[in-house]
């Protein structure tokens, strides 16, 4: 996050991407291959959910999950400038794929046996890529790489406390972890601010906005792509009855729901807004560095939910279940609806607002209901959305299609 030149002309650095007014940065292949290291951790993270579903699990899953978020959207900020063609670049990015799979492997323990390892790898990733960032702006005017060694600053305490964590245990890890999250998480808040190195701003953030859009809506995709996987194995494992069927069915509807509600016209709009945008380091910060994180988190905890409609269909709801399957969605509309309000600089949609007062209504009876009844439920809810949304965007729709087609 940081004011970078572009890579435009013979004295440009040369790990930098080349940029053209209106040109849209496309997300190259070696951005995708690494982008599977965390279709493997957002199924760890589910799963690691399902398997403990009390308070102190979902606290461990959350902080685990804002670390996972992390460290990936900080990878997609440096992959907007930099050239991920250039060798260099690729070794980085392959390098940080490596240890990528290493944090994955170590997310069911590491609050356990593998804190180390979740520590090690995640300061590595973040701190090695930050310092990477300085090399490769070496040739570049000191307010370029003065932002960077801010940014490396801020990594670099919170990567003492990752570690410190990590040879600790029990409520120490977490304090210790916690407080590293916070003060990364604060970061871009407050501006990277560093005494005697001072502090970015929002317009030094120049972001190629098309490319960040599309990054993060891939991701968006990785979770989804996680939900379908749960289903399908879930589904594949059962005996095949009508329940099973009618709970295959629900989790696939409501799978479709979610990405009908982000990709149906969201993910354009917000394409649109941030690259048409006077200054989209704010909207890039706000939108897609701290709003997505819902979104996302909405898919993980609904893919939970769809394990437990599968698995269980016909038991009575508990309270851990019941938070999962009406939180799932929840936290999805939420994201949605503040995402849509950011990039569209407009009022909450009504129509998320409506589906999350269903949901709400919905606590009241839940625990009353079966683990596929409220599961219905929710979808139905999803489904509400969806429709009330297209219904009332018809007139946009076919301005944006013809914007596109004329």
């Amino acid at each position: 996050m940081s004011e970078v030149p572009h890579a435009a002309g013979s004295n440009a650095p040369s790990l930098l991407r080349a940029r053209q007014a209106g040109a849209h940065g496309k997300v190259t292949n070696i951005e995708l291959f690494f982008d599977l290291v965390f279709v493997y951790a957002v199924t760890q993270l589910s799963h690691t959910l399902l398997h403990d579903l009390t308070v102190a699990g979902a606290l461990h899953v959350l902080l685990l999950f804002l670390a996972v978020w992390w460290v990936w959207i900080f990878t997609g900020w440096i992959t907007n400038w930099l050239d991920p063609e250039r060798l260099a670049v690729r070794l980085l990015l392959l390098v940080l794929m490596f240890a990528g799979l290493l944090l994955s492997t170590a997310l069911p323990q590491a609050f356990e046996s593998r804190g180390i390892v979740f520590a090690c790898a995640y300061t590595f990733m973040q701190v090695g890529r930050s310092l990477f960032m300085v090399w490769a702006l070496r040739h570049s005017p000191v307010s370029a790489r003065r932002n960077f060694y801010r940014i490396t600053s801020w990594l670099t305490v919170s990567g003492v406390l990752w570690i410190t964590g990590g040879f600790a245990s029990g409520e120490t890890r977490f304090v210790c972890w916690l407080v590293a999250l916070a003060i990364e998480y604060l970061g871009p808040a407050m501006y990277f601010y560093v005494p005697g190195l001072g502090r970015s701003s929002t317009a030094e953030w120049d972001v190629e906005g098309g490319h960040l859009a599309e990054r993060c809506s891939l991701f968006v995709i990785i979770a989804l792509g996680e939900s379908v996987v749960v289903t399908g194995s879930s589904f594949a494992d059962s005996a095949r009855g009508a329940d099973d069927w009618l709970a295959f069915s629900i989790a696939f509807v409501g799978c479709v729901a979610m990405w009908w509600i982000y990709f149906d016209l969201a993910v354009e709009r917000g394409s649109r807004s941030i690259r048409q945008s006077a200054d989209p380091g704010r909207t890039a910060r706000l939108g897609y560095t701290y709003l997505h994180l819902l979104i996302v988190a909405g898919i993980v905890v609904s893919a939970v939910g769809d394990e437990l409609t599968l698995s269980h269909p016909h038991a009575l709801t508990s309270g851990p279940q019941a938070a999962v399957l009406l939180g799932g969605p929840a936290l999805y509309l939420l994201g949605n609806a503040l995402f849509k309000q950011t990039v569209n600089h407009t009022n909450l949609p009504v129509s998320h607002l409506g589906g999350l007062g269903l949901l709400l209504l919905l606590c009241w009876p839940a625990t009353m209901l079966s683990v596929l009844a409220l599961a219905a439920l929710t979808t139905w809810v999803l489904v509400v959305v969806a429709a009330w949304e297209t219904l009332s965007l018809r007139a946009l729709r076919r301005e944006l299609y013809g914007a596109e087609h004329g």
